[in-house]
């Protein structure tokens, strides 16, 4: 069953960037929003919600409303749900509308331990395959989990190449860096990196999820670094305590800190070549930073080789509020179409 809703936004001209009325068509399991006039007109990005702990389900419809409501971008949301509909976060084996996996110009992926079936995987490769810009949030780094006789296990976060998180979006899932709950996260500007177009009108993300051990391969460009906080305010000051690396080297948690956003340019299996832009922050309630919503957005700009702007418009929509990041908080017996608002 598809329901479609007109949304009307009066957004005339925001931040210089045109933008017009937005349709929104619900389906089970999906959303779509038609954008207006801006420069993403016609490019379609799709974005992909289903880790159980940081609320996607909540982060992607997000993204995909301010990428359309101000930048003119067609988004497409696709949920993990139960066969009714039902979003459901810990259904790793579900990806509702995996069909608009076929016209997507870019993706966005908020996942984590997905099990997809051969029919939707199958649909994703061939989407990476075309050489589909990628920006991946938080849990991403390890979005696939596999079994060792899995035609896709080589795909998997704990295959012995890092799976699809370490070889193409530069990590896998290692450790909470930043005590988890306990030790909020501030990202920082990588100082060699201040002029990247990347980081237009991006200069310091506060999140509340924890820093994530990461080790990016050496073709990365390192852009935000995330301090480690004492606790979870905002105004703390950086943590001073020690620990051990992956690698088994002891060091100060911020000297130097972690990075947190990184971009890369990785040749694919086919021949053609993704743009990624990886960021370890992103649940639904480390996307109320503005700077962190409008790294997501430059990422998309960068990704499709569209200028980005100098400060582009990621006004929160009226209303958002997120829900505390944790396993089994969702909010329970909600369709896509809940998530519209």
């Amino acid at each position: 069953m598809k329901l479609k809703i007109g949304i009307g936004v009066a957004c005339g001209l925001a931040m210089g960037v045109a933008c017009a009325e937005v349709k929104l068509e619900a389906g089970e399991g999906f959303l779509k929003f038609t954008g207006g006039e801006g420069p993403g007109k016609g490019k379609h990005v799709v974005l992909l919600a289903g880790d159980e702990e940081y609320r996607s389900e909540e982060a992607m419809p997000l993204m995909a409303r301010i990428l359309a409501e101000k930048h003119g971008f067609d988004t497409t949301v696709l949920f993990s749900t139960d066969k009714d509909g039902t979003i459901n976060p810990a259904a790793v084996a579900s990806l509702s509308g995996a069909e608009s996996l076929d016209s997507a110009d870019a993706l966005v992926t908020s996942l984590r331990f997905r099990k997809w079936d051969d029919p939707t995987m199958d649909k994703f490769k061939t989407a990476v395959e075309k050489g589909v810009p990628l920006v991946a949030l938080r849990t991403s780094t390890h979005l696939f989990n596999f079994p060792k006789d899995s035609k896709w296990a080589e795909w998997s976060w704990n295959h012995e190449s890092g799976g699809f998180g370490r070889t193409v979006l530069g990590e896998t899932w290692i450790s909470h860096w930043g005590k988890h709950k306990g030790e909020a996260t501030r990202a920082v500007r990588e100082p060699a990196q201040e002029k990247n177009p990347l980081l237009k009108g991006v200069v310091e993300a506060f999140g509340d999820t924890d820093v994530y051990e990461a080790a990016p391969p050496e073709d990365a460009i390192i852009l935000m670094r995330g301090l480690v906080l004492k606790d979870m305010k905002e105004d703390s000051a950086p943590a001073d305590h020690s620990k051990k690396t992956r690698s088994g080297i002891e060091q100060k948690v911020n000297e130097p800190a972690m990075p947190v956003a990184w971009s890369r340019e990785v040749k694919n299996s086919a021949g053609t070549t993704n743009k990624v832009l990886t960021t370890t922050m992103g649940s639904s309630t480390d996307l109320v930073s503005e700077d962190l919503r409008r790294l997501v957005v430059n990422g998309v700009f960068w990704g499709l080789g569209i200028e980005i702007p100098e400060k582009a418009d990621v006004t929160l929509p009226d209303g958002f509020t997120p829900t505390d990041y944790g396993f089994n908080t969702h909010k329970k017996g909600l369709k896509a179409v809940d998530f519209a608002k």
